[in-house]
């Protein structure tokens, strides 16, 4: 199995519903997202995909939220933005766009020491 990932970053801000703590206020997170495709065969020039076309659709997904309010967000009315939800929704809309894509794993960084990851 063969697996590539490509990264992408983005700010926004949040606030948890029901948390008890800091993270109940709203409050900023500068993202950091990985966003990982695995297939079992190469292409014709030796690749799984491009990183150029897995930068771009990472960053279509990613764009949606840059300087956004989460909690705003349709998807995020009624689930709490917390890293593990972002994780599934960028999944989620890489692969709603792009059927076929191979893609595996997303993970999220809201610190440079916390991460959460979604995977299939």
């Amino acid at each position: 199995m063969y697996t590539v990932s490509v990264e992408s970053k983005f700010s926004s801000a949040h606030n948890l519903r029901g948390y008890r703590g800091k993270c109940e206020d709203l409050h900023g997170h500068n993202w950091k997202v990985r966003m990982s495709v695995s297939s079992d065969t190469l292409d014709e020039i030796g690749m799984v995909r491009d990183f150029t076309v897995l930068k771009e659709e990472l960053n279509k997904a990613v764009d949606g939220l840059d300087h956004k309010y989460l909690n705003d967000i349709e998807s995020f009315r009624s689930v709490n933005p917390t890293s593990e939800n972002i994780a599934r929704y960028i999944f989620e809309e890489v692969c709603r766009a792009n059927p076929g894509l191979g893609v595996k794993k997303v993970t999220v960084w809201e610190t440079d020491t916390s991460s959460a990851s979604y995977s299939v």
